[in-house]
Parts: structure tokens; sequence; C-alpha cells
């Protein structure tokens, strides 16, 4: 262990909600089993998609509403390590900062709270609530007949409004709900095929300062390889594809072995066109693999849908794509 590194006090930045400190306390834990005489505070900080619950994320910005603040406080020097969603980061990092460890994932899938059993045991015209243009996309392209709600909140605000709002019942990540220990609450898991889970679904971020090398060692410990190499493959292709909130993209890859098999989508608002498609490949191509999908879905029909989602009308195009 290193000794300057266990002497160390780390300020550690989250958002503040109750999923949000479950995994900063969780990578607390984790850097403090590892070194243990480290002091890890942890400081809430408010972030842009925090603020504004009353209108719909893409009226309000489409990259970074879940980290910006959190950024500014780690490129200040303000904190020494950001813990999020990984599927809450923007695609591109401000310059001087990284990812310096991605943890092991949790249950990537989606699960859905509400009275079925199953996609088919919902009745026509069933009312759903996600803000999610991912899940609206493919849910649509499974059921045309469904009522897409657009709802926000974190996990409790979003189970409450299924009786609030009188739906059938709503889609969250099931790695929530597990790490909130709400899993009797889910009728059903979309299967990973049927759902395309968002990029980095389930999987904790350690975001730091590139230059800080005493941190960057530090968080190794929370570094999953399996998990990086997934995720690197999956915000490839989102790159590539220049998926942000705005954009119904979903991708996942699984690794076995020293093979890599990355599953994606693309669809339009409502569902009627969409693209599925997967790669696999070296899990040490991670990144090109992800860069291979994302162009050939593009050149496939990508970049119509990609151009008719961007052109929608105000109003249309509202959501969030995880």
């Amino acid at each position: 262990m290193n000794k300057e590194a266990a002497a160390r006090r780390v300020i550690l930045g989250t958002r503040g909600s109750e999923l949000a400190l479950f995994q900063a306390h969780h990578v607390a834990w984790t850097l403090q089993k590892h070194n243990v005489d480290l002091s890890v505070k942890i400081q809430k900080i408010t972030t842009s998609g925090d603020k504004v619950l009353d209108s719909p994320l893409a009226e309000i910005g489409d990259k970074g509403l879940f980290v910006k603040e959190i950024e500014t406080a780690l490129l200040s020097g303000d904190i020494d390590l950001a813990v999020h969603s990984s599927k809450d980061l923007p695609t591109e990092l401000p310059e001087g900062l990284m990812i310096g460890a991605l943890g092991a994932r949790e249950d990537p899938r989606d699960a859905f709270l509400g009275q079925a059993g199953g996609l088919a045991d919902l009745p026509e015209g069933a009312r759903i609530g996600t803000s999610s243009l991912r899940r609206r996309s493919q849910l649509l392209a499974l059921r045309p007949d469904l009522e897409i709600v657009d709802i926000r909140g974190n996990v409790d605000t979003r189970i409450r409004k299924i009786a609030e709002l009188g739906l059938d019942g709503t889609i969250l990540a099931a790695a929530g709900v597990k790490r909130l220990e709400r899993e009797s609450e889910v009728s059903f898991y979309f299967s990973v095929e049927e759902m395309i889970p968002a990029v980095g679904q389930g999987v904790i971020a350690i975001e730091v300062r590139e230059g800080d090398g005493a941190t960057r060692d530090l968080v190794t410990v929370h570094d999953d390889a399996a998990s990086t190499a997934a995720v690197q493959a999956e915000r490839a292709l989102m790159r590539w594809l220049e998926g942000g909130c705005q954009v119904p993209i979903g991708a996942h890859a699984t690794v076995s072995g020293d093979k890599l098999i990355l599953r994606a989508y693309l669809g339009s608002l409502d569902g009627k066109r969409f693209i599925r498609d997967s790669i696999e490949g070296p899990v040490i191509l991670a990144e090109n693999l992800g860069e291979q999908l994302g162009k050939k879905m593009f050149e496939s029909g990508g970049e119509e849908i990609l151009n008719e989602v961007r052109e929608a009308p105000a109003g249309e195009n509202t959501g969030y794509w995880t």
C-alpha cells in the first residue's frame, strides 16, 4: 500500500439523490478498504438536471446535465474525484478530466414497474411513463399502440408518479432499483436484446483530473477490466453517432474471455424506423469495434434517422437518451 496515498484526505463529489449517494458511499468504502488510513469526505453538488424538474430535459440542454457542476468543482480543485452513473457522462469530457475507473457492472437491464407480467400483458393504449427517448423509441417499435408520458425525477418520484398520473407503469434501470433494494416492486425485466440499455448503464464511473497522478493511482482499485472494455466500446459507438440527450441510442457490450460482443440500437422517435446491429471481436480492440459498428449503422440508414430526430419540431423531441 502506498503510504502517501494512505495518509491522504480526499473530497468526493456527487449528486445528492439517494441513488447517487449510495454509489458515492460504495466508492468511498472501496477506496478505504484498500487504504485503511484514507479519509474520504462526500460533498453533494446540485446539477442543472436536478434544478429544473418541470421542463423536458431537451429544453434545458442536452449534454452534461447531471455532471457539469460536478466537473467544474473537479477542475477547480474543490473536489478530488467525482462519482457518476457512467450513462450520465457526455460523449466528450472537458479538457483536463478523464475517467479514472469504471466499476463492475450491476444488472444492465431495464426494469418495468407496474401491473404487468410482460410487455404483451399491457392493455392496448397503456400509458407508460418515461423521459428516455431510447426507451420511448424501443417501446413504440415493439408496441406502437402504447402512449408514452414524459416523467422525470429520481427513482422514488417516478415510482410515485405511476399512481399520481394514472399510469400503467414506468421503466427504470435495474441497477438503480437493485442498489436501492426495491426489486420487490419490479413486475418484469426486459432482456438486453429486447430493450438495448443505455451506454454505460449499470456502471459506476470515477472521474479525475488527468494531472492528478496520486488520485488516479488511488481509484484504480475500483476498476473492473471487463466493464471498462465494454463501456469503451459503447462510448466509442455513441461518439461516432454523435449521440446526446436528444438521440435514441442504446448500446450494450459483453465480454467473455478475450471476446467482446457489442449490440446497438438507433431509432426514430416514434419507433417506426430503427436499426439493430451487432459486432464481435477481440476485447483488446473494444474501442475500434464500437467505432466500426457506429460507422456501419450510420451508413446503413442511421444518418437519415439521426437527421429526422434532430429536425423534429419543438415539443416532439423531448426526453433523455438514457
